[in-house]
């Protein structure tokens, strides 16, 4: 059997009466749009942040689409992020009319170059957008520094680092508001697709809750703003409900599978990854780097081991965001890490006889014995 970086099925073995359960809550509710399970989430993941309001959405892009708009970033307006990131980032940015404006990320953690951002504000940025990239965070106290002396919010896309921390404070916190996605490989996955958005102020919360629902407020069917149909779905939501409960228990599965390969690759000529001072990686993804990553992979495929590589083309060289003007060399070390960087199997429920098939499989093809 093809041993892969994702599997839902030993997670779902074990909480299978669970989530069965949660869809009959639902199925015997008599509500299947919105209704007590989709509240009842919102209330409980914002809890979980500390933060006043979360309004729960189809998807991780709409989270982004959704939040900007509440955020007053509109047509022709320039958003601050990065290349290095999973397409819907941008693509969530572009679907507004707003601009992406790219900074570089770092060569040691692959985050968004804070240092980079105060330069490449101009008159029309409107917001800066943050990727928590593989499961923890930017350094965000610099960077709410230089979005305070603009004065343009942040708003955080937290997709990929749910329960990770930065000097105790969980990610999604820092900022005006944050985006997540609840896709099935996230640390938090439903059993479909789904997202949310958290925010901090009733105002941005009320334009969320507006969006989501055609535009519509206080009588149906009168639209007060263009909006879209992006509520997220009553079943979901259920599940999610049950798994938030468990979510510090899936961090703390992956940080141990993530010890695992530490301890083991870590005399190897691989680059592993990074936890920076203050950080608490949640290891959504396990990213290592090598100069030979095109031969190792076709190498590991002879054992019958499909890796990952998130991600292999920078968002900047594209075709269809060569609209922006960006060409190779922009962004160099974006680049650079795109040629080099894969994924290793991380979820909590990883057997550990298909983590040391994978690390005694990585071993002999660098010939680490």
């Amino acid at each position: 059997m093809t041993t892969r970086v994702w599997d839902y099925l030993p997670e779902y073995a074990e909480e299978s009466e669970d989530i069965l359960d949660a869809v009959r809550t639902v199925f015997e509710s008599g509500q299947l749009i919105l209704g007590p399970s989709v509240a009842g989430f919102e209330e409980e993941f914002a809890a979980y942040h500390g933060m006043p309001h979360c309004v729960g959405v189809d998807n991780g892009t709409n989270a982004i689409v959704l939040g900007l708009r509440a955020l007053g970033v509109g047509p022709g307006d320039e958003v601050v992020t990065v290349s290095n990131t999973a397409a819907p980032t941008v693509i969530a940015i572009d679907q507004i009319g707003a601009v992406p404006r790219f900074v570089d990320v770092r060569e040691d953690d692959y985050l968004m170059d804070v240092g980079a951002v105060r330069d490449a504000i101009t008159e029309r940025t409107k917001c800066l957008l943050p990727v928590h990239l593989y499961g923890q965070c930017v350094d965000m106290a610099p960077l709410r520094a230089v979005a305070d002396e603009a004065g343009i919010p942040v708003f955080e896309d937290c997709a990929q680092a749910h329960g990770a921390r930065q000097d105790g404070r969980l990610a999604g916190t820092f900022g005006d508001a944050a985006a997540f996605s609840f896709y099935p490989t996230k640390v938090l996955g439903a059993y479909g697709d789904g997202g949310a958005t958290i925010s901090a102020r009733p105002e941005t919360d009320a334009a969320l809750r507006r969006l989501r629902f055609y535009g519509m407020e206080d009588v149906y069917y009168v639209v007060e703003t263009p909006g879209y149909n992006a509520r997220l779905d009553a079943v979901q939501a259920e599940i999610l409900r049950r798994k938030l409960t468990r979510l510090d228990s899936y961090t703390e599965g992956r940080r141990a599978v993530a010890a695992r390969y530490a301890e083991a690759l870590g005399d190897t000529e691989l680059v592993l990854p990074t936890v920076n001072p203050g950080n608490e990686h949640v290891h959504y993804v396990y990213v290592v780097r090598h100069p030979e990553r095109d031969r190792i992979l076709t190498a590991l495929k002879a054992h019958d081991i499909a890796l990952n590589i998130s991600y292999p083309w920078p968002v900047h060289t594209m075709k269809g965001f060569a609209h922006l003007g960006y060409g190779a060399g922009d962004l160099p070390v974006t680049e650079k890490l795109a040629g080099e960087i894969f994924s290793l199997p991380m979820y909590p429920s990883l057997p550990t006889s298909v983590q040391d098939r994978v690390i005694a499989a990585l071993r002999e093809v660098l010939g680490a014995g």
